[in-house]
């Protein structure tokens, strides 16, 4: 059984408030014919307060997109392995006990990917897998998770290391003044957050079940337009109506599983905005503290993207009240309109042993074919 072990999340020193977004809008844009009403949707997003990369009058000027993807290569240099190394620990395991890296981020781009740097420089061994995943926006926090637990399935008993990367302020356009694109200003954060999925032992989130959902004709809604000044946010006034069609899919997903949604006792689900929790909450017919942790993410940290769900795991873990047993889904949504979503059941467990090479062995020769 595969299961998601605490996650390590680590988000810049640079903070902005909503009072600081509201006076940079207020101040920037005072001319803008839409202005009182990007206000009032930024004023609606209850993110108090988010984390950047660099000092807001960095950020506010754009100095090409070579130099910003420079300094999001080696942000992430800087940043990432020390996370990991604190997801080790909350697995109990080595940098020799990963067989696969799974790496999430649609904030830059670097080829060979962040996973080849980490294998040379954090001693992974040369065989571990790489699946870097750079399309799939905020759903790519969810899909992480359940390739994780289908490579678990297919290779029983390794272990997989999920490291999400989001620096969404690097993607500031200054020219960008719609509506849209001025709530994104007011709404994405950075952060770095990574966790372990164990094929055997370890406590967290033991995955029974996964599955994706994509909305019909929805593929312009949420959208990166690139061009010479880099990525480009395009962000439709329909996405907060997405829960309506998204729900049932939850739903289906938990019913075939023998679960009713209604009734879980944990939800992890990805903290796009306020709107989205609460359809969610309404469609699902789920109390609204149901979604407290994502509530709080969205709150501290804003849309982190891909980070959110991890996150959100995260302070399930901190909590401290799961009780053994318990039912949970987590979701993550993005781009598409697509849905990534898992079930899975919490268990403690103590630590298996590490793996030796005659148990590599065994592990390469039953996956072999399964999943190459």
């Amino acid at each position: 059984m595969a299961t998601l072990c605490k996650p390590a999340v680590s988000v810049p020193e640079h903070v902005i408030t909503m009072e600081d977004t509201l006076a940079l809008a207020r101040s920037l844009h005072a001319d803008h014919p839409q202005l009182p009403l990007a206000l009032r949707l930024i004023e609606n997003t209850g993110v108090a307060k988010r984390h950047i990369v660099q000092p807001i009058e960095d950020t506010l000027r754009h100095p090409g997109f070579e130099d910003r993807n420079m300094l999001y290569e080696a942000e992430a240099k800087r940043r990432v392995p020390e996370v990991i190394r604190r997801a080790l620990d909350h697995a109990e395991l080595r940098p020799a006990d990963i067989d696969m890296i799974v790496y999430v981020s649609c904030t830059g781009f670097m080829m060979p990917s962040l996973t080849a740097w980490l294998i040379n420089t954090m001693d992974f061994p040369g065989h571990t897998r790489q699946l870097p995943i750079a399309q799939l926006g905020c759903a790519a926090g969810g899909a992480a998770i359940n390739r994780a637990h289908d490579f678990c399935r297919a290779y029983p008993g390794s272990n997989v290391l999920i490291v999400a990367c989001e620096f969404c302020s690097l993607c500031y356009q200054p020219t960008d003044l719609g509506v849209g694109s001025l709530l994104s200003n007011g709404l994405f954060g950075d952060a770095v957050a990574a966790a372990v999925v164990r094929g055997e032992g370890g406590t967290g989130i033991t995955m029974e079940r996964n599955g994706s959902h994509l909305v019909p004709d929805t593929t312009d809604w949420i959208a990166y337009s690139v061009r010479a000044t880099g990525f480009h946010f395009l962000l439709d006034k329909r996405v907060p109506t997405t829960m309506e069609p998204l729900a049932p899919a939850l739903r289906t997903m938990a019913d075939q599983h023998g679960w009713d949604a209604t009734g879980l006792d944990f939800y992890i689900i990805h903290a796009g905005g306020p709107r989205i929790l609460d359809d969610l909450s309404h469609f699902l017919e789920v109390a609204p503290e149901a979604f407290r942790f994502s509530r709080g993410t969205l709150t501290e940290y804003g849309n982190i993207a891909s980070a959110v769900v991890l996150d959100a795991v995260r302070r399930l873990f901190d909590e401290g009240l799961v009780a053994d047993g318990a039912r949970g889904i987590v979701a993550g949504f993005g781009p598409g309109i697509t849905a990534e979503m898992a079930l899975g059941r919490w268990t403690r467990s103590g630590p298996a042993a590490g793996l030796g090479p005659a148990r590599r062995g065994q592990l390469e020769t039953a996956g072999r074919g399964a999943f190459s």
